[in-house]
């Protein structure tokens, strides 16, 4: 369950999810220290500095106030080092959320992006207020139309800057 405050911490068998801060900028520039991971996004990696102007732009919250920026780091609980992060847009007054999760090259491979997504996804949707989520996803992004799929998303045909929106919930 999440708040009007922003996200709480959840967790799934191997990974827990904490509410991103500021502080975590310098461990999440080596996480996401890969051009690769910005192939289907586009950009570059960035430094620790602008990721710590980037997170505090998040941390501080959508102007919108229909909608909530919900974002968490992904800590491997037995190694407790992040490897990750999922983030939420929830817009309040339609009950709709969209998702997405990015796994650090060095943590892919092991099912950490499907159990989180899986988790966030279940997270979102206890307690009702959250009804229908979305994730976008690169038509030639395999991975993560596997993690969409395994999190029970389905896709829609519908499409948005060159990505396929796919649906778990309500249309």
């Amino acid at each position: 369950m999440t708040t009007n405050n922003g996200p709480v911490p959840f967790s799934t068998d191997r990974l827990d999810a904490v509410p991103l801060r500021v502080a975590h900028a310098d461990e999440m520039a080596a996480v996401l220290n890969d051009p690769g991971l910005h192939t289907f996004t586009g950009g570059a990696p960035e430094s620790a500095d602008e990721l710590r102007a980037r997170y505090e732009r998040q941390t501080a919250g959508s102007p919108d106030p229909d909608e909530r920026w919900w974002n968490w780091v992904l800590r491997v609980r037995g190694e407790d080092r992040l490897a990750g992060y999922v983030q939420a847009t929830v817009n309040v007054t339609g009950a709709r959320a969209e998702i997405a999760w990015v796994t650090g090259t060095e943590w892919q491979g092991r099912g950490y992006a499907k159990e989180a997504a899986k988790g966030l996804v279940a997270h979102l949707l206890d307690g009702g207020a959250v009804r229908t989520v979305i994730a976008h996803i690169h038509p030639d992004h395999a991975a993560s139309a596997a993690v969409a799929g395994a999190a029970g998303f389905v896709p829609t045909g519908e499409w948005e800057d060159g990505e396929e929106r796919w649906r778990l919930g309500a249309p």
